[in-house]
């Protein structure tokens, strides 16, 4: 493509865009008056019927329907502007491009190419530490705590459960925990898990399961005796010796199928329960006494001697 023909591709656009902007603007500023004339004639309208001479009302009518038939002609006006406005504008101001001269090229010299930059190679950092993601495995329920099921209730597959909140207490008002925390130091008395819950039917199996690593030290299972939702929650309060310090897991199963599971870990060394001394029965010497033998005096008679005669 030449020069003067990108010219006059320039020179027309410059025209269309300035005969079509100004049919836009004469668009909006047609409806604009045709707005405020129906709305000025309204008000008249409507102010004729408060005046107290007829003469007075008739003129105020009169006029605010003269402008209401302004405000419906300043509508056609904006409406034939907006289909026909750019046809007639172009048909009585008729594009004629004016060439621009065109300028002789000259010869460019050529750039030579500059020579690109080497990355020098970064230094690799070496993790000391390295991650390595213990593989998950879905809870199960142990063959032994299924064994003793009682309910004949099908679970409800759409109930949940939230994730689990550790406590060392609970407020049985409000269900919220004592002292919560993922972490506990020994002393522990007793720790419970705390939870909301939906979609749970009465009388259906659930059970929970609580591990020290992969040793299962303490469970519970019956029929639910709760509501459908709500609030509720299991606990273990063992010895004060068998909270041994390491990481404790807590499952909560519905039927056979896992809903929730949480973790929280017991630091420190165990507290040792004091034995309580329990009084025995210690045998009394009684001394007895044994009969001692008493020697009972005898009276003798020793003879007499008589003088003979």
């Amino acid at each position: 493509m030449t020069m003067a023909r990108v010219g006059i591709m320039r020179a027309s656009m410059t025209i269309s865009l300035d005969v079509a902007s100004f049919v836009t603007t004469a668009t909006f500023v047609a409806a604009f008056f045709g707005l405020y004339a129906l709305w000025r004639g309204r008000v008249a309208i409507r102010e004729s019927g408060v005046l107290p001479y007829h003469r007075l009302r008739q003129q105020r009518l009169l006029g605010g329907w003269q402008v209401v038939l302004w405000g419906l002609l300043f509508f056609g006006l904006a409406a034939w502007l907006q289909f026909y406005g750019q046809q007639v504008a172009f048909s009585v101001f008729p594009v004629t491009p004016t060439p621009i001269s065109t300028a002789t090229p000259s010869l460019s010299p050529t750039p030579l190419q500059t020579p690109t930059a080497t990355l020098t190679p970064s230094q690799t950092e070496t993790l000391q530490f390295t991650y390595t993601p213990s593989p998950t495995t879905i809870p199960t329920m142990p063959p032994s705590i299924q064994a003793q099921f009682t309910s004949q209730v099908t679970p409800n597959p759409n109930a949940v459960f939230s994730p689990l909140v550790f406590a060392q207490g609970i407020n049985l008002q409000t269900y919220l925990g004592i002292n919560p925390g993922t972490v506990f130091a020994n002393p522990v008395n007793g720790i419970y898990a705390i939870f909301s819950y939906d979609g749970m039917l009465p009388e259906v199996q659930w059970t929970a399961l609580w591990y020290r690593g992969d040793e299962l030290v303490h469970y519970e299972t019956k029929p639910w005796d709760g509501t459908t939702g709500g609030y509720g929650f299991t606990e273990w309060i063992p010895d004060a010796e068998d909270w041994l310090p390491g990481i404790y897991q807590v499952q909560i199963f519905v039927g056979m199928e896992p809903k929730v599971v949480s973790e929280f870990e017991v630091t420190g060394a165990p507290a040792t329960s004091t034995p309580t001394p329990t009084p025995s029965n210690t045998a009394t010497f009684t001394p007895t006494r044994t009969p001692t033998r008493t020697i009972t005096a005898t009276h003798t008679r020793f003879p007499t001697q008589t003088p003979a005669d």
